[in-house]
């Protein structure tokens, strides 16, 4: 703008931060602790039917989970894609993201947990780590390929695990042992990320206690391995962060472009005289940290919704539920009044817009003292 040319420019436009925020959509629901083996949870049109009942607007699904979803086929076939999208439209749902946590996992396994992480792949991979992470790789890119042909970009997922074990440096960990660990991780991961950005899908990992990427600095670790690759994101829970007491507002602004996917979830930390975050081997009754339904625990979500709404967050509020007291029913149809009331409808003014005045570059001169 030249100073010869009378402009004319609203005070109150220096204030308007409303244009570039959004409202957060939901509420979604994870399918991955409602899918069962008993009606209506035993099919994807069956859970369809439920979940719009009980409010929910879209469903995230996991892709492991032959009994809801197809990888395979989905990730050739864009008629089934289109099949699940009407299945879900009949009932007013969309697909809000594919999660892969399953398939991750087994991209990187210590050995102490091998027999148990056989249990994910088919039984043909028993017993052959490299040739279960092969598979499980594959199906990752699958997934992307999928989550493309649904019209998706959000693709959750876990990073697995070498490293876990050694939390606790006692006995201490030998020189470069973290770092061999995270150097093998990366490598595992890029092909995949790479694959995830030809399908134009951002891949969102679930920050988590037992995985190698279960805190910011673990994060960034990762993240710079990787060439801080732009489809390296992350799925924000802030259940495992009171579980770790780990400040989850200050995470929400720190990683706020990276965070991508969002789960809805409400956890509690009571320590004692007897137990704190390492839980002492007890059940997830025992515990002094628990996962908790919506409103059952200590998460400030009205802080998050506000951080979330303020940050730009422009994905969805999607509910997991997982609770050691109340029945999942009871917390899916609780959750999504809960979501919907803490979902900012963001404003389209600003509040002080009536004080504004309009004025031209030579009254901004007088107002600063500049001749």
């Amino acid at each position: 703008m030249t100073q010869g040319i009378a402009a004319s420019i609203l005070c109150r436009s220096t204030n308007n931060w409303s244009g570039r925020m959004k409202t957060i959509k939901g509420p979604s629901l994870h399918l991955a602790q409602f899918s069962d083996a008993a009606a209506p949870f035993n099919s994807l049109p069956a859970i369809a039917e439920w979940a719009a009942q009980t409010g929910f607007k879209a469903l995230q699904i996991p892709a492991w989970d032959e009994r809801l979803f197809d990888v395979d086929l989905a990730a050739e076939s864009q008629a089934y894609c289109d099949d699940i999208q009407g299945a879900l439209s009949e009932h007013g749902l969309v697909v809000s993201e594919l999660t892969t946590h399953i398939f991750g996992q087994l991209v990187a396994v210590h050995p102490a947990y091998d027999s148990l992480c056989d249990n994910f792949a088919p039984a043909a991979l028993r017993g052959k780590p490299q040739a279960r992470t092969a598979w499980a790789l594959e199906k990752l890119e699958q997934a992307a390929r999928a989550s493309r042909r649904l019209g998706l970009t959000e693709m959750g997922t876990f990073s697995g695990s070498f490293a876990w074990p050694y939390l606790f440096p006692f006995p201490q960990r030998p020189d470069g042992l973290i770092e061999a660990a995270f150097d093998e991780l990366a490598r595992r991961w890029l092909p995949v990320l790479n694959a995830c950005d030809e399908q134009g899908v951002n891949l969102c990992y679930e920050i988590h206690p037992s995985e190698d990427l279960h805190d910011g600095a673990s994060f960034e670790r990762f993240h710079a391995l990787v060439g801080e690759h732009p489809r390296c994101n992350i799925l924000f829970d802030p259940s495992h962060f009171v579980l770790q007491q780990l400040n989850y507002l200050d995470y929400l602004d720190i990683y706020k472009e990276q965070i991508r996917m969002f789960h809805v979830k409400d956890a509690e930390f009571n320590p004692s005289g007897r137990q704190g975050i390492y839980g002492g081997y007890t059940s997830w009754l025992e515990r002094a940290g628990r996962f908790r339904s919506l409103g059952d625990g200590q998460v400030d979500f009205k802080a998050i919704f506000s951080k979330l709404a303020q940050n730009d967050y422009a994905g969805w509020a999607a509910l997991e539920w997982e609770c050691c007291l109340k029945d999942q029913e009871d917390g899916a149809r609780e959750g999504v009044e809960f979501i919907n009331r803490h979902i900012i409808n963001v404003t389209s003014k600003v509040f002080d817009d009536f004080a504004g005045a309009a004025v031209d570059r030579t009254q901004i001169h007088a107002m600063l003292g500049i001749v």
